[in-house]
């Protein structure tokens, strides 16, 4: 019998990288896709690399989904962990979708979510810390508000449960 996920991407359902919370996170992104209704919530912590670099020292992240969403947020972890945020941003679901060997066609849209994700905990760090934020992460932090207040819209109950289990206030 033929599995629909590679070994890869079985691996890392099976066995996650980075998963889980960071407490005084530097930066927490959310996304959600309003096609399956998955929802990743990323943290990030950021240091300075030897250059002087904002780097993401540590990346986790808690995922309600699929096996290709919990393997692809875990996947984007392990790509950016130690990259500077410049480079984390230039990371696409492309390079997620690599990393894990592939993924099957109808499940393409986690590794989007797995992008989103970062990018809004890395524009959430640039707001934080009043820091210079491009037009192309603003108009991206817009659209993925959108899809995430959409989602937040169509699962209220489920949003309160995940914030009693995760105990995430105000989020």
């Amino acid at each position: 019998m033929n599995s629909l996920y590679t070994k890869k991407v079985m691996q890392f359902f099976k066995n996650p990288k980075n998963w889980g919370k960071i407490e005084n996170a530097d930066g927490i992104g959310k996304a959600g896709n309003i096609v399956c209704g998955d929802i990743m919530q990323l943290y990030i912590k950021v240091g300075k690399n030897k250059s002087g670099k904002a780097i993401i020292k540590d990346v986790k992240f808690e995922t309600f989904g699929c096996v290709a969403a919990i393997a692809t947020s875990s996947m984007i972890t392990t790509l950016v962990k130690g990259k500077t945020l410049d480079d984390a941003l230039k990371v696409t679901k492309q390079d997620v979708v690599k990393g894990l060997g592939e993924l099957p066609p109808i499940k393409l849209h986690c590794s989007v979510l797995a992008a989103d994700a970062l990018a809004e905990a890395i524009y959430d760090y640039f707001s934080k810390n009043k820091l210079l934020i491009s037009k192309e992460l603003k108009e991206r932090h817009l659209k993925i508000k959108k899809e995430t207040e959409s989602i937040e819209e169509k699962h209220k109950d489920y949003i309160e449960m995940e914030k009693k289990i995760w105990k995430v206030k105000g989020r």
